[in-house]
């Protein structure tokens, strides 16, 4: 077998320090292209990330815990004029949810988000009476530090009470249509649309995550679905970032139309597993960036 022409670091965390099993026929075709790809945990201090032609983010699923750490590693890979896929201003960018709110100002509808540090969370919430409410960490993932609850009642109170007060949080109205209809993936590789997905929670809960219960099943989103998670990577551009690789737009219907919830450029979950076509065409995509690096 001949040797292969490119490097590439898959960047994980310490919990997933070999290849995810959604990501293995991936890495299998990568292999086939040339590729040599390497799980490496990003918080190793060992790991020479020079001897890499790119760094690929993939499962870094524990970056928000520890966020500082996370911020100055990214700017050590510019520093050292490493090639991060996706780019590292998009990173920096992303992992705040603030983000949410440069989106929602270049016209992606979002659900009515509000933001507060942890002191001030009673003050917002007072504003929010008897409402149905989600509140979670601007820096956050896997719904850590997320709560729901009716505004005013003593369960709500006393989840609140438990939070962190040195955090930002989100707060948003809960939406039913979440647990009633599901949260909506759509995978998007170089800006196309590649396939979708549909997010349910367990009966009782709201979290659509698999950790938490949630059930995941592929789906097919309609044209007008497909072209507003289109409309969210425009927006992106719009605000002067680089077309991201690969990216995940989360989102629900509300009344016919899409309410974007999450925009994952970091560390999303790709779903490829039951997908080969897309694990295809996203391995020859960065087969593509790399190529360019040597031109």
């Amino acid at each position: 077998m001949s040797s292969p022409q490119y490097r590439l670091a898959i960047a994980s965390s310490r919990e997933f320090s070999s290849i995810h099993m959604d990501d293995v026929y991936l890495v299998a075709v990568l292999e086939l292209l040339g590729i040599e790809p390497t799980v490496c945990v990003w918080n190793d201090p060992d790991v020479d990330w020079t001897a890499f032609d790119a760094v690929l983010i993939r499962t870094i699923w524990d970056y928000f815990e520890h966020y500082a750490a996370f911020l100055a590693w990214t700017h050590t890979l510019d520093r050292l004029g490493v090639t991060v896929i996706n780019d590292t201003k998009m990173l920096r960018w992303n992992g705040d949810k603030r983000y949410l709110l440069d989106l929602e100002r270049q016209g992606v509808p979002i659900i009515p988000t509000r933001v507060a540090h942890g002191d001030a969370l009673h003050a917002v919430l007072t504003s929010m009476a008897d409402q149905d409410v989600v509140t979670k960490p601007t820096v956050s993932g896997g719904a850590w530090h997320t709560v729901r609850g009716k505004v005013g009642t003593v369960d709500f109170e006393q989840a609140l009470a438990r939070l962190p007060k040195q955090l930002d949080y989100l707060v948003q109205p809960f939406v039913p249509e979440v647990a009633s209809h599901g949260e909506w993936s759509l995978l998007y590789f170089g800006g196309a649309y590649s396939h979708a997905v549909l997010k349910r929670p367990t009966s009782g809960d709201y979290r659509v995550q698999e950790q938490h219960g949630g059930i995941i099943k592929p789906a097919t989103p309609d044209d007008a679905m497909v072209a507003a998670g289109s409309r969210t990577l425009a927006a992106v551009a719009a605000l002067g970032h680089q077309a991201p690789i690969y990216a995940r737009v989360d989102g629900v219907a509300v009344d016919g139309q899409f309410l974007m919830m999450e925009l994952e450029v970091i560390e999303p979950s790709l779903f490829l597993a039951e997908r080969p076509d897309a694990a295809e065409r996203f391995a020859r995509l960065l087969l593509e960036r790399l190529q360019t690096l040597t031109c």
